[in-house]
């Protein structure tokens, strides 16, 4: 009964290994993917792991407001800055072919800042890119685009680096991470980890220097007509401070921070402050991602190391208790054989005689003699 009982155990115990490792090796790297199935929210923030959009505000803010038919001018006043961004499931079957097929998603990401005051739109963007489905950086793909303000329609670019999330399971070490402004990839810095909400997460800072966006002339002569009369040529330098919370196992944005600065420098008169701006998310993005991020978080850690820790573990007590009752099924059964036989030798050879029975042997035997 012990051994295959034993027998039992032992199978059980193998067959948690194999799910174990079945479980790391396999299925685990499967969730740590960017899927292709991801929805856009609806106003109660579902289905489950939707992409919610993300909100940051920059109060007493001085920007530039463009209007049709109208000089341009320096505002100053409250701005809000929506980011939404939508997985293309059409576009990535259709395109994410040869070398892309499989390893990488299409994103589509939307942009607006609005002037909270008037409820004016002061700028707007598009883009079309395709993510590394692994390390959520951007690849190489003929058909990405960047549209900013202007009438010339989506225009060419490179995209590289991180750009709306982080590596799963993130490493604290520097990365590549994407400026619009600048259309290239520059490092974003580890720079430690802090409680966001209650959820630890790596802080990630890049510092862009004053940089010439090398804007075009006749949009640079155009803002130097208005703010820089008798200027006849001028620059538009560009710095920002880019501060992103990262949550490390979904690598998941917890909360952004960007100080920005744009400024027109003419070759004659002073300089003219286009864009001074401190943008940080709200309360109500930091706890809906911190919320998102942990949910992502859990269901990584359950799958990639809860589940394959417990079948390991199950699995190795259930291969030693059935090992132990094998080897102890066996013993007991030697155990009981060899009594058996020691019962049967016993039946066979004669018991020895008493004395008396020795006595009464002789005299009978004598008597028989005489």
């Amino acid at each position: 009964m012990k051994a295959r009982l034993g027998a039992v155990l032992f199978g059980i115990g193998v067959l948690c290994l194999v799910l174990a490792a079945g479980a790391a090796l396999f299925v685990a790297p499967t969730v740590t993917k960017l899927p292709y199935d991801l929805k856009l929210c609806n106003a109660e923030g579902k289905p489950e792991g939707c992409l919610k959009s993300s909100v940051a505000v920059a109060e007493n803010a001085r920007f530039l407001q463009l209007k049709a038919g109208i000089p341009p001018t320096v505002q100053t006043g409250t701005l809000e800055a929506t980011t939404e961004v939508a997985p293309q499931a059409g576009t990535t079957e259709a395109e994410m072919t040869g070398d892309l097929e499989g390893k990488a998603v299409v994103w589509g990401a939307y942009g607006t800042v609005k002037w909270i005051q008037t409820g004016e739109v002061i700028s707007q963007y598009s883009a079309e890119l395709a993510l590394d489905r692994s390390s959520a950086a951007a690849v190489a793909w003929d058909k990405q685009f960047l549209q900013t303000d202007g009438p010339e329609g989506p225009s060419e670019v490179t995209f590289g680096g991180q750009t709306y999330k982080f590596p799963f399971n993130t490493e604290r070490k520097d990365h590549e991470y994407f400026d619009r402004d600048l259309r290239k990839a520059l490092p974003i810095r580890f720079d430690g980890t802090e409680k966001i909400d209650g959820t630890e997460a790596y802080r990630f800072q890049q510092v862009i220097e004053e940089t010439d966006l090398g804007m075009a002339a006749d949009r640079v002569g155009a803002l130097l007509g208005a703010l820089a009369p008798g200027a006849t040529s001028g620059k538009v330098m560009y710095s920002n401070t880019r501060t992103i919370w990262v949550e490390p196992v979904s690598g998941n944005f917890v909360k952004v921070r960007e100080q920005q600065k744009k400024t027109l420098v003419p070759d004659q008169g002073a300089a003219t402050a286009l864009l001074d701006a401190d943008f940080v998310y709200t309360d109500q993005t930091v706890a809906n991602s911190v919320e998102s991020a942990g949910k992502n978080r859990d269901k990584l850690l359950l799958i990639g190391r809860t589940i394959p820790l417990v079948l390991a573990v199950v699995g190795a007590l259930a291969l030693l208790v059935g090992l132990w009752l094998v080897l102890a099924g066996r013993r007991a059964t030697a155990a009981a054989r060899h009594r058996a036989d020691s019962d049967v030798d016993a039946a066979t050879v004669p018991a020895p005689r008493t004395s008396s029975e020795q006595v009464v042997s002789g005299r009978d035997g004598e008597a028989g003699r005489r």
